[in-house]
């Protein structure tokens, strides 16, 4: 399935949108944005524990109110906190610093650190881990990171870029620094 997304296009839009609420007024570090990442990650493990999860089977009548114009008030009640919104999150801030430091992320592919053995705490530890080991290089650990979120969704029966594509859209409309400090 991923090998049919081209990330770089998403990536561009990801930037561009971020760029365009205020999120690149100031320099940021790699750090900062890794940290951003892995709280978006820690997030879903919150969604997870909570049992918040999108209901698939509402999935068609979502795309169907949402073929007339997007509608935050939908996005709110359909797919808000979920952990395929939080995923979609983390790899939303992966493309996004991507962008930041135009990294490609159509160029690796690695052996996977997620798997259906593990339970959903020790696959997201394993991206976490693999995001903070400065072995590889940003762009190896975003491309990386990226891959292995897709991964563990294609595991949880996620349709991953369907919720990037939905969270980008209601982030288009969201206020500067979606009203927060950074």
């Amino acid at each position: 399935m991923m090998s049919k997304i081209d990330l770089n296009d998403l990536r561009d839009k990801a930037y561009k949108n971020a760029c365009e609420h205020g999120f690149h007024d100031q320099e940021l570090s790699n750090e900062h944005c890794l940290c951003l990442i892995i709280s978006e990650l820690m997030e879903a493990v919150e969604a997870d524990r909570k049992g918040k999860q999108f209901n698939k089977d509402a999935k068609e009548t979502y795309e169907l109110i949402q073929n007339v114009k997007f509608c935050k008030v939908i996005f709110d009640n359909y797919i808000k906190g979920s952990v395929e919104e939080e995923l979609a999150d983390a790899v939303i801030r992966l493309l996004d610093l991507a962008g930041l430091r135009n990294l490609n992320l159509n160029r690796f592919t690695l052996v996977n650190v997620v798997s259906k053995k593990k339970t959903f705490t020790e696959n997201i530890y394993a991206i976490v881990k693999d995001i903070m080991n400065y072995k590889y290089s940003l762009e190896e650990q975003v491309n990386y990171a990226i891959t292995q979120v897709f991964v563990l969704s294609d595991i949880l029966d996620i349709d991953l870029l369907w919720h990037i594509e939905q969270k980008m859209k209601y982030n288009e409309l969201r206020e500067k620094m979606h009203g927060k400090k950074y």
